[in-house]
Formats: C-alpha cells, sequence, structure tokens
C-alpha cells in the first residue's frame, strides 16, 4: 500500500511539481493524496489541479490564532487519511502541538546544508561567508525552526561568479532530486530517529 501524503504550500510550488512527478513513477511508495494552500490562487494549487490532486485552501487571516489555524489543517489533513506531511514552501511558523502531533511524519526542504544558514537569505548569506560548498536539507520536522533530524543533503560548489539568484537555481535542482529520494525513505519505513540523528536502513 502507497502512504499517503499531503502537501502544504504558499507560492509557485517547484518542489511540489517534483514530489507530483516522483509519484506518478511506478513503484513509488507514496501518493499525493491532498494539497493544502493558506494562500487562495497560488500557482501550485494549478499543478495539484493539472495532476488530478484534491485541493483546499485555508487562509490562515480568518483564524483568530495559530493553533486554531493549525487544528483546522490537522482536521482536512486526517479526513483526507494522510500518513507523511511534506513542507514545500509553505510559509507559516506551525504550532508545537500541530508539530508534535506529526512528529517522525513530517518533513521539509531547506534551501542550505543544515545546521548551517538556518532561516532565511539562505544563499546571499552562503556567499558572504565565503563557504564553498552550499546545497540543501531534507529533515523531519520538530518545534524548532529549520532543526529536526537529517535525512538527505545535497551539495553544490559556490561559484566565485555566483549571485544569490544563480545559486539559488542551481540549489533548487539539487532540492527537486533531495526531495523525492527523502519522501521514499520515510514512504518506505526505512527511517529510525535516535536522538536527533536520523538513521536510514539500507542507506
Amino acid at each position: 500500500m502507497r502512504k499517503k501524503v499531503g502537501v502544504l504550500v504558499s507560492g509557485r510550488g517547484s518542489n511540489l511539481q517534483a514530489l507530483i512527478d516522483a509519484c506518478a513513477e511506478p513503484g513509488f511508495p507514496a501518493e499525493i493524496v491532498l494539497v493544502i494552500s493558506n494562500v487562495p490562487g497560488v500557482y501550485a494549487l494549478e499543478r495539484a489541479a493539472k495532476a488530478g490532486i484534491a485541493t483546499a485552501v485555508i487562509p490562515h487571516k480568518g483564524f483568530p490564532s495559530r493553533e486554531a489555524f493549525d487544528a483546522e489543517m490537522d482536521k482536512v489533513l486526517r479526513v483526507a487519511g494522510v500518513e507523511i506531511v511534506c513542507l514545500a514552501g509553505f510559509m507559516r511558523l506551525l504550532s508545537t502541538g500541530f508539530v508534535e502531533s506529526w512528529r517522525n511524519s513530517m518533513i521539509n526542504v531547506h534551501p542550505a546544508l543544515l545546521p548551517s544558514f538556518k532561516g532565511l537569505h539562505t544563499h546571499r548569506r552562503a556567499i558572504e561567508a565565503g563557504v564553498k560548498l552550499h546545497g540543501c536539507t531534507v529533515h523531519l520536522v520538530t518545534p524548532d525552526l529549520d532543526d529536526g533530524p537529517i535525512l538527505v543533503q545535497e551539495a553544490v560548489p559556490v561559484l566565485a561568479s555566483d549571485t544569490e539568484d544563480s545559486l539559488a537555481a542551481r540549489v533548487l535542482e539539487r532540492e527537486h532530486v533531495a526531495y523525492p529520494l527523502a519522501l521514499r525513505l520515510l514512504a518506505e519505513d526505512r527511517v529510525t530517529v535516535e536522538g536527533n540523528r536520523a538513521l536510514i536502513r539500507d542507506a
């Protein structure tokens, strides 16, 4: 049985597309059953609709608190039978209660080699810091921002000629490789968490 996946989005959804494409491959162990956006009209919703995937729009501004918004999302995910949650450019901080309820079943892709460059503007900061390698990380989500056991990392060289945009484009290509791989590992039950480490069986 393929694991049922819910994807949370807020924007254009290029990582969502990478997951959609992966799930369309024969033998992939997961299927996306629902895409939720907190922003109406974003391109990610069009991508889901083209792929025949159910969508829901839950505008966060209509709720009195972060917890109330998260509770509504949780309800919609559970009704859809979702087993794994993927954050794909979802631009909302999640409440501790929501994160804990999906512990070890929710993953996020971050455009840096964690634990370096948590937060925003990762590519600019990487160039300014003079690092020679940059990249992306797919990790299990914990209540701490851009923290949690690391599943997959992909690295790219930082070139002397790089701008923020050129480096971002190269990292994004690797995100589209890393995210489907991480989802596969989780869906195949190959991940064991010990402390802050994710141990991958048959890596």
